[in-house]
């Protein structure tokens, strides 16, 4: 775990206010912890997403999660 990264008392909170990944192409759920720590990353360091750190995954991934979560209100979720 990085600097920065979520905590596992954290992501015991945050876990279930998340969107659940469905569909036959949708990445594991094991993946959102990961993927949330290159989001957060991308945010607190304020670079392009083609930069993101490739120990949180492929940026474009990260990204699409990211798009997805907004559209189906996940960080509403999250700032509640």
């Amino acid at each position: 775990m990085a600097r920065g990264d979520v905590t596992d008392e954290e992501w015991a909170i945050i876990e279930p206010l998340l969107p659940p990944e469905r569909g036959r192409w949708a990445r594991p759920a094991l993946d959102n912890r990961c993927y949330l720590n290159g989001m957060l990353h991308v945010l607190r360091i304020g670079c392009p997403w083609r930069d993101m750190r490739e120990r949180y995954g492929k940026w474009n991934s990260v990204y699409v999660r990211f798009r997805r979560w907004a559209d189906q209100g996940g960080w509403e979720a999250l700032l509640e």
